[in-house]
C-alpha cells in the first residue's frame, strides 16, 4: 500500500493531537441548570498561531523519527486488511449457498469435495491465463477438491461476450468435461478473447451452434453474469483472478503452493 506524506502526516497529527484533545474534553463542564459561558478567546480548539507551532512541532519529529511514517502506515495497513478480511467473512457466510453451491456456475473436479475452492475469472486477464495452470494441477492432484468457476467480465466488450458464450457452453454440457476442454481453449489460446475468437473455439470443440448462439442471449446467461457480478462486488472482489475458499477471499495468482496452503488449512 503506498501513502503519500501528506497522508501520512495527517495520520501522525491525529496521534500527537489526540492527548491535547483528551485534556480538552476533561475540562469542567458546567451544570444543567446554568447556560455554559464559553472563555474568552476559545471560539476554535487552537489559535493559528498555536496550530503552526504544532505542524512545527510534527514536522520536526517526523523529520527525525521517519521510521515512525513506516510503523503508522503499516500497522493501518493492518487494520484495514483485519476490517476487510472481517467483512468478507460475513459476506461469505451470508452468501454461503450463492457461492459455493449456485445452480448457475461451473463445477469441476469432485462435486461432493470436502473443500470447495471458487474462481472469479475473466477470460481477457493475463494472470488468469497463468493461473489456469494451478487449476488444473489442483484437479488432477486432489480428488478431493470441489472447483468452481465464475465468470466475472471486467476487461471490456469483449469478456461480456466471451462469457455470455461461456455460459451457453456450460447450458449444453452438465458433465463440464466440453465445457472444460472450451475454456482451456478459450483461456489458454493467444491474442484477445472476444465474440468471434470464443464463437470459433465452442465450433471447435464441437457445441451445437445454432442453439449455443439462441442460448447466449438468454435469461439464463444473464442471471448467472448478474449473479456473479453481484457476489464480486459484495466480497469486494475487483480484479481477477480472485478466489474464495472456507471464509477467506484470496486476491491474485498467488501461486500453485499458496492455493494448495488455503486447500489444506481448510481441511483442518
Amino acid at each position: 500500500m503506498t501513502w503519500s506524506l501528506r497522508t501520512a502526516f495527517a495520520i501522525l497529527t491525529i496521534v500527537l493531537l489526540a492527548p491535547l484533545a483528551a485534556a480538552q474534553d476533561r475540562t469542567p463542564q458546567a451544570s444543567p441548570a446554568t447556560t455554559p459561558v464559553p472563555p474568552t478567546g476559545a471560539s476554535e480548539a487552537f489559535s493559528a498561531a498555536q496550530a503552526r507551532e504544532i505542524e512545527n512541532i510534527v514536522k520536526n519529529y517526523l523529520v527525525q523519527h521517519p521510521e515512525v511514517l513506516q510503523e503508522a502506515m503499516e500497522a493501518l495497513d493492518r487494520r484495514q486488511k483485519e476490517a476487510d478480511a472481517e467483512k468478507a467473512r460475513v459476506t461469505i457466510k451470508d452468501n454461503n449457498a450463492t457461492i459455493f453451491n449456485s445452480t448457475h456456475q461451473v463445477v469441476l473436479g469432485n462435486p461432493q469435495g470436502k473443500v470447495t475452492m471458487v474462481e472469479f475469472f475473466d477470460y481477457n486477464c493475463a494472470f488468469c491465463k497463468r493461473a489456469m495452470a494451478d487449476m488444473l494441477d489442483l484437479l488432477k492432484t486432489d480428488s478431493d477438491l470441489k472447483f468452481v468457476l465464475k465468470e466475472f467480465p471486467v476487461l471490456g466488450p469483449g469478456s461480456v461476450d466471451a462469457a455470455h458464450i461461456a455460459v451457453a457452453a456450460r447450458m449444453q454440457d452438465p458433465s463440464g468435461k466440453k465445457y472444460m476442454e472450451f475454456h482451456q481453449k478459450l483461456l489458454g489460446g493467444r491474442g484477445p478473447a472476444d465474440k468471434m475468437r470464443a464463437l470459433a473455439v465452442a465450433k471447435d470443440v464441437g457445441f451445437d451452434m445454432t442453439r449455443l448462439e439462441k442460448d447466449m442471449n438468454s435469461d439464463e446467461v444473464k442471471a448467472t453474469i448478474e449473479e456473479n457480478m453481484k457476489l464480486a462486488d459484495a466480497l469486494g472482489v475487483s480484479g481477477t483472478p480472485s478466489y474464495v475458499v472456507g471464509d477467506e477471499v484470496v486476491v491474485g495468482a498467488v501461486g500453485l503452493d499458496e492455493l494448495r496452503a488455503k486447500i489444506k488449512n481448510e481441511r483442518k
